[in-house]
């Protein structure tokens, strides 16, 4: 599971306009075949140079849904072996083997890929919750255990990535054989980090998923905030702030999305007056007291989560990001051109200003912009006066 580099035609490490993000949920909780992200993100192709991709499905383990499933990577069996042990000390195995795979023409060099799902071992959890048992579990076995990795760690979902392009990485997985109400996906090149298997994209922990198109140029200040919060900075990507920073403000803080955001695209403090009283004493609580987890740098992201998904971009809209929605689905992606590609008759596309997250969520209709709304009743008033 080397450091990878290869198809770089550019022949430098730093490459700072590109990435393919793309994320759908459909909020009745139907879900859709893996096949159809891979379609759209392969349209994306040219913002990846076989550096990274992946995917992260939800609701693709039904029938073990109860259990925290930990996808792993390894560069051997030996280290497989050595994970192994470890988790069966620290929970009961309630089922594990190979994730399934297949050779693909291309790839090169790949880890050894296993599943567990897994309970905690309640005499174990000290006091702690479930949730931050698995947290420490994880950060344990990254930071500390030679040649084995946990990339996702959550119920009901996984995550699928590696070093290749998406069509590649999708069929080593066998990303179509897996069906989820929420997916997201990511096919990268590489700006700060090399590409490794670890490193590729998504970025989980817990049930928490990350796809990010751009660099974080706070990446020092945020990743240090963190780790005075006990999370360990150690996959060799900025991407993994986000994850961290999303797990901290929602999970342990109980912050909304919406205030997450804030968060980590802050409004501008000159544009601060425009603002109602109510929302300027909200905005400058959140940067006084979450003042090292905004996010500087141009980036667009998709948080995911169970039965949640938001996309965001920085405060001034360096990098691309397009939703659309259609009946119970709503859908995000970099380009406008891979949506209409998977859903031809989309009813509702826009493009979300800097700093604004669309956020969409089971059970609750995509959220449509107001504006947006009044033209489609605007011109539907117009067709049928002829």
């Amino acid at each position: 599971m080397a450091y990878v580099h290869r198809e770089n035609q550019y022949g430098d490490d730093k490459v700072f306009d590109a990435c393919g993000l793309f994320g759908l949920i459909d909020t009745s909780g139907q879900r859709h075949n893996g096949g159809r992200v891979v379609t759209a993100l392969c349209n994306m192709k040219e913002r990846g140079n076989g550096l990274g991709a992946g995917y992260a499905g939800y609701g693709i383990y039904p029938e073990l849904a109860d259990y925290y499933a930990f996808h792993t990577m390894c560069t051997d069996d030996h280290a497989r072996m050595q994970l192994d042990v470890f988790l069966r000390e620290h929970f009961a195995v309630m089922h594990d083997e190979p994730i399934p795979s297949r050779q693909v023409e291309g790839i090169l060099d790949p880890p050894v890929v296993w599943r567990y799902f897994l309970a905690p071992q309640p005499g174990h959890l000290g006091g702690r919750t479930e949730e931050d048992y698995v947290v420490a579990q994880v950060m344990h076995v990254n930071s500390t255990m030679t040649g084995a990795f946990i990339v996702s760690s959550g119920k009901d979902m996984g995550i699928f990535k590696g070093v290749g392009h998406p069509d590649q990485i999708a069929e080593f997985y066998q990303v179509d054989d897996y069906d989820g109400y929420l997916w997201s996906a990511h096919t990268r090149f590489p700006t700060n980090t090399p590409g490794w298997w670890g490193g590729a994209h998504p970025f989980g922990l817990l049930d928490w998923s990350v796809v990010h198109n751009g660099e974080i140029s706070s990446y020092g200040t945020n990743r240090r905030f963190l780790e005075m919060h006990d999370y360990l900075c150690t996959m060799s990507t900025d991407t993994e702030v986000m994850a961290y920073a999303a797990d901290f403000l929602m999970r342990r803080h109980g912050l909304s999305p919406e205030m997450a955001a804030r968060v980590m695209a802050s409004t501008f403090w000159d544009k601060m007056a425009y603002l109602s009283e109510r929302e300027q004493k909200i905005q400058r609580a959140i940067r006084q007291t979450y003042a090292p987890l905004l996010m500087n740098g141009p980036f667009a992201i998709i948080v995911a989560r169970n039965g949640e998904m938001m996309g965001l971009d920085d405060r001034i809209h360096l990098r691309p990001m397009a939703a659309g929605a259609k009946d119970d689905v709503l859908y995000v992606s970099s380009e406008l051109a891979a949506i209409h590609l998977i859903e031809p008759d989309i009813q509702y596309v826009w493009t979300p200003e800097g700093g604004e997250a669309v956020i969409g969520r089971l059970g609750v209709k995509p959220p449509i912009p107001e504006s947006l709304l009044q033209l489609h009743q605007h011109y539907a008033q117009e067709v049928s006066h002829g």
